[in-house]
């Protein structure tokens, strides 16, 4: 079992990982910030002997504090909505365990021993996707983890919804007890905006990957133009994500690809004086030839969110903040970075899946590729429809991830009594990003049908360049021979499923 290391170097990938696999996490003991409390016990500490948000001026004796931290989790553990999944559950958890880690929430080291036990057994308290403005972080979801820990609400087990008190039981574990001021402590952050986003990010990379993957296939079974991702294209206008997309596209696709070079026409082949229709045309549609400039800033979304996010995880985002003598009360838990990176990524998607439909478009029709027959049909156009439903598919979807993808973090609607009177609502731009992602994959895998049944009606599957042919036998073998018409949607969902989790699967053997 891999170790991971919490705490301030606590990278992307180790996140990814524990979500992913069952790791052992090295929790880092806590300094002094707790002492610091206990020491200003006599002083006004917001949370710890205060009321909350707009009833902070409301002093609590020292006999109710435990029944505070109670009574704030039970009363926002109010979520609406469907329950998050699983993995979802599971990244909100770490990322909340991740940042109590990082010892400026004046927690004690019970509270992380209780949450590495839920994370080590796989108890993951459900989340619902309704409920968060992010502006105090998300309130309302991570009340819902702190209720999983207490032995109350439902929990994700065994992929199984059960109540809490049961899973715990199962797993010899009794209910947190909490005290000081857990559960501000546990609630106050930006965890569950995070984690989903990291979780975006990840799985954009995949659909980044294979979408270059399924674009280098087209390049070589219809003889695009090398001049599309050669190096000077590149070299003029230095974009990193543009450099990126046409690094990826030479790696597949090396000079014995059948991609061609433009073809230099001698004048004396064509009388100069007269306007004539060439034999060739020496550029392609935009949805071939444009790739590097449609996915560079593709990229550079992705891997600016990356960034974001990673510093994210890597951050104190509750209120008050204790480091040694000091208590700060400051808005850290405010989640405009995330909510703004996420509405970058859902549009940069959107576009994603946008080419990627139009790419479907050129393959199967006939008039526009001069390649294939209608719809990639294989049998006999007319009494059989080929790819003619799963192009619907595609298209609907596409326009849905249009809709949705505007802008999140530009609503505000004051709440909390006024108190939260400017709020970022990032962790529904996170879920929307979500929305556009999941679909996406649905938009991959008709696109990838789409782009087997072509390679195998152009007769080059087997003569490949190597790299390429080694990422082509991975998703020829998701899809049956395509014959015949049949029912496509359980190819379809398998397809999407397979590309999804493949990376996963492979990073967890």
């Amino acid at each position: 079992m891999k170790q991971i290391s919490l705490g301030s170097d606590f990278t992307f990938q180790a996140f990814i990982e524990a979500v992913f696999s069952s790791p052992d996490l090295d929790i880092p003991s806590l300094q002094s910030a707790n002492k610091t409390v206990q020491a200003s016990a006599e002083e006004i500490v917001y949370g710890w002997n205060t009321g909350f948000g707009p009833m902070a001026q409301i002093y609590v004796g020292k006999h109710e504090r435990v029944n505070l931290q109670y009574n704030l989790v039970r009363s926002h553990a109010c979520g609406a909505g469907k329950p998050l999944s699983d993995t979802l559950c599971r990244a909100i958890l770490i990322a909340r365990l991740q940042t109590l880690s990082l010892g400026y929430s004046a927690v004690t080291e019970p509270l992380l021993s209780a949450m590495k036990k839920l994370v080590v057994n796989r108890i993951h308290p459900v989340v619902y996707e309704h409920g968060s403005v992010g502006a105090s972080g998300d309130l309302v979801q991570l009340a819902h983890v702190g209720l999983g820990l207490i032995g109350e609400g439902e929990v994700w087990y065994e992929n199984v919804l059960m109540p809490a008190a049961k899973a715990l039981e199962a797993c010899g574990l009794t209910p947190y007890e909490l005290g000081n001021r857990d559960g501000l402590a546990l609630i106050n952050g930006t965890a569950a905006m995070t984690a989903i986003a990291a979780i975006n990010i990840n799985q954009a990379e995949q659909l980044f990957e294979q979408a270059i993957i399924n674009t280098a296939l087209i390049y070589d079974i219809c003889e695009v133009h090398r001049d599309v991702f050669d190096s000077l294209v590149a070299q003029v206008r230095p974009h990193p994500g543009q450099r990126y997309v046409i690094d990826r596209l030479n790696h597949y696709l090396p000079t014995s690809s059948h991609t061609r070079a433009t073809p230099l026409i001698n004048s004396k082949q064509i009388n100069d004086s007269e306007t004539s229709l060439l034999s060739h045309n020496p550029q392609d549609i935009y949805s071939l030839r444009c790739v590097p400039q449609i996915l560079g800033p593709i990229q550079d979304s992705i891997q600016r969110a990356k960034q974001t996010v990673t510093i994210e995880l890597q951050s104190v985002t509750d209120n008050p903040i204790f480091s040694a003598n000091r208590i700060v009360h400051n808005g850290n838990f405010h989640g405009d970075y995330v909510s703004y990176e996420m509405d970058c990524l859902k549009i940069a998607i959107t576009k994603l899946s946008l080419l990627l439909d139009r790419q479907m478009h050129f393959l199967l029709h006939e008039r526009i590729n001069q390649k294939f027959p209608p719809f990639l049909n294989a049998n006999t156009p007319g009494l059989t429809l080929g790819l003619q439903g799963l192009q619907f598919v595609a298209t609907s979807t596409t326009a849905e991830n249009q809709t949705i993808s505007n802008p999140m973090s530009i609503h505000s609607i004051p709440t909390n009594g006024d108190n939260q009177d400017v709020v970022s609502m990032g962790t529904n731009s996170a879920l929307l990003a979500h929305k556009v992602v999941n679909n996406t994959f649905e938009i991959l895998a008709a696109h990838t049908i789409a782009v087997v049944q072509a390679t195998r009606l152009s007769g080059k599957g087997e003569s490949l360049p190597k790299e390429l042919s080694m990422k082509y036998q991975i998703v020829n073998e998701l899809i049956p021979v395509l014959d015949k018409d049949m029912s496509l949607q359980p190819v379809l969902a398998k397809v999407g499923q397979d590309l999804q989790s493949y990376p996963h699967t492979k990073k967890t053997k």
